[in-house]
C-alpha cells in the first residue's frame, strides 16, 4: 500500500510538472508565423467604397477600426462600423489598402489592432536606423523633433514595432523626437541562443541601449511608451537609478504589471483554472528549471509584479486600459491608480488587449496629449 500511495504521488507530481513545463514554454515561445485564421466571403463594390463580407464573430463585430492583414501579402484597413449581412455574417467598409491591392473572395487573413504597416502609412516621416545592443543590431525607426524631448515607443510580446505607430501620433503632435524600437528574439530584432522571450529581462537591455542613442543626440527629457510587455520594460528601466530626472513620463497601453497574474488570466481564457497558472512559475524562477525549458537563466518575475511594489513608483504614468481585455486583467491597473492617485492616471476604454487605441483613437490621442501636456515641462 505504501508503494502505491508512492508511486501515485510520483505520477501526479509529475502530471504537475508536466503542465507547468508546457505553460512556461508556450508563454516564452520563439516568435512564430501571423496566423490567418479569417476568410474574405464577399468582397461588395459600391460607390462609396468597397466592402469586405467576414463572418460574424467577436472581433469582427467589435467597434472601432481594425486592420486585415492578408496571407499571400497586402492589407485593408477596415471602418468602425459593421453592416449585417444575415445571421453568420457582417460587412465591414474598406477605408484603405497597400497600393494596387484588392482583396478576393476566399483570401485568409488575419485580423490585427496594428493599423499602420509603416510610419509613411501613418503620416510620419521616418528614417531607418539601427540601435546596437548586447543582442546585435536592432532595427529601429528614428522620427525627428524637439532634441530635447524624446519618446521611446517599446511593443509587447508576439508583436512587432508596427504596433506602436499609434502611439507615435500622439508623441509627433506635442513635438517630440520618436524612436521605434526593436529587441532580441522577436519577429525583427537578432535571434538569441533558443529565440524564446525572457518576458522583458534581458530585453530591457536592448531598449536601454534606445534611451543611450537619445541620450547622446541631446536628449534631455524621455517619455517612455509602453505596450503590454513593453510596458513591463518600460517600468524596469523607468526605475534604474541611472535614469532618474532622465525619464519624465510613462504612457502604458495594458500594461502587464504583474506576470503571476497575467499567466493565471490566459490559463483562464485557454479553459483551464487559474491556479494551473502558478505550476508555470518555477520554470520560469528556478535556473535549472528555466534552462530546461530553453531559457538562458532565472527570471526574476517578482521585480516584475508592481502591484507589490508600489512604493518604489516614482515616475508620473499615464495607464490606457481596456475594460474586456482577458489577457492582461484590468484590475491591476486600478490597483495601481488605487494606491498611487498622486502619480497615476487610468484611463479605461470599452476594448480588449491593446485595443484601446482602435476602439476610440480620437478619445485615446486627446487623453495622452493632455496628459502628456500637463506633466512634462518644455
Amino acid at each position: 500500500m505504501i508503494g502505491r500511495i508512492a508511486l501515485g504521488g510520483g505520477i501526479a507530481a509529475a502530471a504537475t510538472a508536466g503542465v507547468g513545463w508546457v505553460i512556461a514554454r508556450r508563454l516564452n515561445a520563439p516568435v512564430g508565423p501571423r496566423t490567418f485564421d479569417f476568410t474574405v466571403r464577399g468582397v461588395e463594390h459600391a460607390d462609396d467604397g468597397d466592402l469586405i463580407v467576414l463572418d460574424r464573430t467577436e472581433p469582427t463585430t467589435a467597434h472601432g477600426i481594425y486592420n486585415l492583414w492578408f496571407e499571400h501579402g497586402g492589407w485593408a484597413q477596415l471602418s468602425p462600423e459593421t453592416i449585417d449581412r444575415g445571421p453568420t455574417r457582417i460587412a465591414r467598409r474598406i477605408t484603405g489598402t497597400t497600393p494596387d491591392f484588392t482583396p478576393k473572395v476566399g483570401d485568409h487573413a488575419s485580423w490585427s489592432g496594428i493599423y499602420y504597416a509603416t510610419p509613411a502609412d501613418a503620416g510620419l516621416h521616418a528614417r531607418d536606423i539601427t540601435i546596437t545592443t548586447p543582442a546585435g543590431p536592432c532595427p529601429a525607426w528614428r522620427i525627428d523633433g524637439d532634441p530635447s524631448t524624446w519618446a521611446i515607443h517599446i511593443h509587447g510580446l508576439g508583436s512587432i514595432r508596427a504596433g506602436t505607430l499609434r502611439g507615435v501620433l500622439a508623441a509627433t503632435e506635442l513635438g517630440y523626437a520618436s524612436l521605434v524600437v526593436s529587441y532580441r528574439n522577436t519577429a525583427e530584432g537578432p535571434r538569441v541562443g533558443t529565440g524564446r522571450s525572457t518576458l522583458g529581462d534581458t530585453e530591457m537591455a536592448d531598449v536601454d541601449e534606445a534611451i543611450g542613442y537619445a541620450v547622446r543626440r541631446g536628449a534631455q527629457r524621455i517619455v517612455l511608451f509602453g505596450w503590454s510587455m513593453g510596458a513591463a520594460i518600460a517600468l524596469q528601466l523607468a526605475d534604474h537609478p541611472r535614469h532618474q530626472g532622465l525619464i519624465a513620463a510613462l504612457v502604458l497601453e495594458s500594461p502587464v504589471l504583474d506576470w503571476a497574474e497575467v499567466i493565471k488570466t490566459n490559463c483562464v481564457r485557454s479553459g483551464l483554472p487559474a491556479a494551473v497558472g502558478y505550476l508555470a512559475i518555477p520554470w520560469l524562477t528556478v535556473t535549472p528549471l528555466a534552462r530546461a525549458v530553453g531559457l538562458p537563466g532565472s527570471i526574476p518575475l517578482r521585480s516584475f509584479n508592481w502591484t507589490a511594489r508600489t512604493a518604489d513608483l516614482a515616475t508620473p504614468t499615464l495607464i490606457l486600459h481596456g475594460t474586456r481585455d482577458d489577457s492582461v486583467p484590468v484590475r491591476l491597473s486600478q490597483a495601481l491608480r488605487d494606491a498611487h492617485p498622486d502619480l497615476i492616471k487610468l484611463e479605461t476604454f470599452d476594448a480588449g488587449h491593446t485595443l484601446c487605441w482602435n476602439t476610440d483613437p480620437d478619445r485615446w490621442q486627446d487623453a495622452v496629449a493632455t496628459w502628456l501636456k500637463a506633466r512634462v515641462p518644455r
